[in-house]
């Protein structure tokens, strides 16, 4: 059955790309072509079977790589093919029969005319055979997303998801395999693009009965490598190109209010996460021998990550000199000569000044890290149990600050 809800089916296509499938590849290939009347299957260089002879029959698009490109090579390459016959959007979803290609149809309702959206589904992990490593990496490409762009998304690491190629094809991408659906996200959203989930079922066979294609240290290694160089990139001063909406003009209006402005800043990423990601930051960079610029990188970070302004300025004076700049000497002086530093005193700090910064710099490398560690988890215990009430806090100020406006 075809979709007819008013929304032109030419215009959305389905993409499934193909590595060593040759178990479930035709019966999802079969199932999405029953639910619409464009299917792309791109064979990315798999070596178990003939894909093409699995797919006979089937009114389908087959492409197909030389060699095994990855998975994100593999949607650029049906991007580019569905772009060029007039294609808007493209669902995406995995070969190993996780999905349920009949889900397809909760995409459908949600595609914009714009086509300035990507829809992503958000796996049910309330099922059965759901492995550890699934929920952790979920939970772990969230909280790198929301580093990334400020966006909370419930579900970072699903592969079914909807694509507009016109603006996807004019984007840049590092990654090529899995490591390309983090990269795409953030890019799409500093890009402009909105956000849309929903909700999606999901499949995992037993352990002994999975196959999968993602390789552990390799692909975890890229992913390390992608989220790092996104973190820097947003980091730095200048903006992002976008390709569509319009850029938010700061509101400058809250400052004739300093009350009001306050309570806004108080509110900002006031979730115990939020809280906790400004508070492992504001730690981190307190700690490093960074002599007289904590206040202002702390800020200048803080805005560019969209933390909690208030909570990363504030969390530095838990590290103020000179317990912490000593602690650091301490542990970079041993790592430099196996033993601890005896006669720490102002004079043997300041007599040998460069030896000291150099072993305060050492010391930081990870001191730095348990910091953030420790003062993060820290303020997520406090911030999740008592959010509540510093909420009703928050508001009534709010409230009362209101009233004294009016």
């Amino acid at each position: 059955m075809r979709p007819n809800d008013g929304l032109n089916a030419e215009r959305v296509w389905v993409v499934v790309p193909v590595f060593n499938n040759r178990e479930t590849v035709r019966a999802v290939i079969a199932a999405c072509a029953a639910v619409m009347p464009h299917v792309v299957a791109v064979d990315d260089g798999s070596t178990d079977a003939d894909v093409a002879g699995l797919l006979a029959g089937l009114d389908i698009t087959l492409l197909k790589h030389d060699r095994n490109r990855g998975k994100g090579a593999a949607i650029l390459t049906a991007s580019r093919f569905i772009e060029e016959r007039g294609g808007g959007y493209m669902i995406t979803l995995d070969a190993d029969g996780q999905h349920d290609p009949a889900d397809i149809r909760k995409f459908l309702p949600l595609l914009p005319a714009e086509e300035n959206a990507v829809v992503v589904g958000i796996r049910d992990f309330n099922t059965g055979n759901v492995p550890a490593s699934s929920r952790f990496g979920r939970a772990f490409a969230n909280f790198w997303l929301r580093v990334e762009t400020g966006e909370v998304l419930d579900d970072c690491q699903s592969g079914f998801r909807a694509y507009p190629v016109r603006y996807l094809n004019r984007l840049r991408f590092r990654g090529a395999h899995y490591d390309f659906e983090a990269e795409v996200l953030a890019k799409a959203a500093w890009a402009g693009l909105i956000f849309v989930p929903v909700g999606i079922s999901v499949r995992y066979p037993k352990a002994e009965e999975r196959v999968s294609s993602f390789r552990p240290f390799l692909d975890n290694l890229r992913l390390t490598h992608t989220h790092a160089l996104l973190v820097l990139r947003r980091l730095l001063p200048w903006g992002h190109r976008r390709l569509a909406g319009e850029k938010k003009k700061a509101d400058l209006s809250l400052l004739r209010h300093p009350i009001k402005f306050m309570l806004g800043l108080l509110r900002e990423h006031a979730t115990p996460e939020g809280l906790a990601l400004a508070a492992a930051v504001g730690s981190f960079i307190a700690i490093l021998p960074i002599l007289f610029f904590h206040t202002p990188v702390i800020l200048y970070v803080a805005i560019r990550l969209r933390l909690n302004k208030i909570m990363a300025l504030n969390i530095q004076h838990l590290f103020m000199p000179p317990l912490m700049p000593a602690l650091c000497i301490e542990v970079g002086y041993y790592f430099r000569f196996g033993r601890w530093l005896t006669d720490l005193s102002f004079e043997s700090v300041f007599t040998q000044f460069s030896d000291r910064l150099y072993e305060w710099f050492l010391g930081s490398l990870i001191m730095a890290p348990l910091g953030a560690a420790v003062t993060g988890a820290a303020v997520f215990v406090i911030a999740a149990a008592t959010k509540g009430r510093v909420r009703e806090w928050i508001e009534k100020k709010t409230v009362s600050s209101r009233e004294g406006i009016g």
